[in-house]
């Protein structure tokens, strides 16, 4: 089938190989940027790896630029599967576009980064976010999922929002201010959570219907 089509399937890998290499930009940019803070600080830099993979947006990215990788290559062990599948790449792509409207809703009128930082915070919050998405429109194959996966990908954020909370009460840094206990108090954290989660849901529902009416495309 890919020999009768070589155009779409040539446009297809390089839509995957420049989005592949835009996140890995965005998210090798954003390291350097807390190592380096971190450094010069002479703080931890175990504690700036570690807080660097406790934002949302990182692991949401990082999962994107890992299924896009797989995708360029033709291997079929259990990750690479695993990354290939429509089901993972539908939640990835659920949980990377609430990482694009969650932070340009609560989060960009909070600071102004400049630099290399406004370069990985548009890569990481606005670029990625609409290439995944529109890679998942494109080149998933649809017709394969149900309302129990929207259940299914609602368990990562709210295993995040779980750690990220106990993280929060013991460090005293909560990450996000929206789930800043110390600030907020717990009834109103935790209702801003359970209103990000509602968003996330909503998401992956239109994601579902997407797929629905696309599975005939092909």
């Amino acid at each position: 089938m890919h020999s009768e089509h070589p155009q779409p399937a040539q446009g297809q890998r390089c839509y995957t190989l420049v989005a592949a290499c835009l996140g890995w930009s965005g998210l090798a940019i954003q390291l350097y940027l807390i190592l380096w803070a971190r450094w010069v600080d002479d703080a931890s830099l175990l504690g700036g790896l570690i807080r660097f993979f406790s934002f949302f947006t990182v692991l949401s990215n990082t999962l994107a630029a890992v299924a896009l990788t797989c995708a360029l290559t033709h291997r079929q062990s259990r990750g690479h599967a695993f990354f290939r599948h429509p089901t993972v790449c539908s939640g990835i792509a659920a949980s990377i576009a609430l990482v694009g409207i969650a932070y340009n809703i609560l989060l960009r009128h909070l600071w102004q980064p400049q630099g290399w930082q406004w370069v990985a915070d548009e890569l990481l919050h606005d670029v990625m976010p609409l290439l995944f998405v529109v890679y998942w429109c494109l080149y998933v194959p649809k017709g394969t999922l149900r309302l129990a996966h929207v259940g299914l990908w609602a368990l990562y954020p709210m295993l995040y929002f779980g750690y990220v909370l106990l993280r929060g009460d013991a460090i005293g840094d909560y990450l996000y201010p929206f789930i800043d206990i110390g600030t907020l108090g717990y009834t109103q954290a935790l209702m801003n959570a359970l209103g990000v989660l509602t968003g996330f849901v909503v998401i992956a529902l239109v994601l579902l219907g997407i797929d629905r009416l696309l599975r005939f495309r092909d």
